[in-house]
């Protein structure tokens, strides 16, 4: 389960990040010196093999995706 907590995490940075770029066209890997500055490249290597990761165990680690009948629990109890 650490593995995912650390995955969650880069992917919500790399999320931010392109919220940042969509809204502002400002990329945090210009705090590191750009795209080409070796720290960037090894973050957004991170931030892709943890899309990958969660990809191929989300199943797995999800539990609105382990329920009986795929769907989301419901808001409302039954009764």
């Amino acid at each position: 389960m650490k593995l995912h907590k650390i995955t969650f995490i880069l992917l919500v940075i790399g999320g931010l990040n392109w919220l940042l770029v969509g809204l502002f066209n400002w990329d945090l890997g210009a705090i590191f010196g750009g795209m080409s500055a070796p720290i960037s490249k090894v973050v957004y290597i991170l931030v892709g093999l943890s899309a990958l990761y969660e990809i191929f165990s989300h199943k797995k680690t999800c539990k609105a995706c382990d329920m009986k009948g795929g769907s989301m629990p419901s808001a409302t109890p039954n009764m």
